[in-house]
């Protein structure tokens, strides 16, 4: 069992997988982060205060891909998923790319640098992590244990 923590402007009690009008690192999905400082930083990214999502999962019988670090297959499974292509997998584990790296990952998928550049680039300000559900088997995980309000740090 773990504890995961999601972000927002409210509780979510029910996740749900929502389609934006862009596309995220590892697809469509209901992202999650084992880091609560971050879930704070995602929850107050408006400049108001927000709620921090607290979760137990339990990841027994799911199709999970992991990235345990930055690597070129986590690269182009990033570009992949950016630019429309979907994946098999209920859940996606792995780094995230932040403010920064996100423009290097736009930036080699529209071929404006080379895989070198990116990786001589691609360095985090902080920690980041994420995980994200990509199915209702995977949500179905996913238990609510409460929601806290949050406020801007920076």
């Amino acid at each position: 069992m773990q504890t995961l923590f999601h972000g927002s402007r409210v509780a979510v009690e029910v996740p749900e997988i929502r389609i934006q009008k862009y596309h995220k690192d590892f697809s469509w999905g209901f992202y999650c982060t084992q880091l609560e400082k971050q879930a704070a930083r995602w929850a107050t990214r408006f400049g108001t205060p927000g709620i921090v999502n607290v979760y137990s999962f339990d990841d027994a019988s799911l199709n999970i891909k992991r990235f345990s670090e930055l690597s070129d297959e986590w690269l182009d499974f990033v570009v992949a998923c950016r630019t429309g292509a979907t994946h098999a997998y209920d859940v996606v584990e792995g780094p995230m790319a932040d403010d920064t790296i996100f423009n290097y990952v736009q930036n080699f998928a529209d071929g404006k640098i080379s895989r070198e550049a990116f990786w001589a680039l691609a360095k985090f300000k902080r920690p980041t992590h994420q995980i994200s559900f990509h199915t209702a088997r995977a949500l179905a995980t996913l238990s609510f244990v409460k929601g806290g309000e949050v406020r801007n740090e920076e």
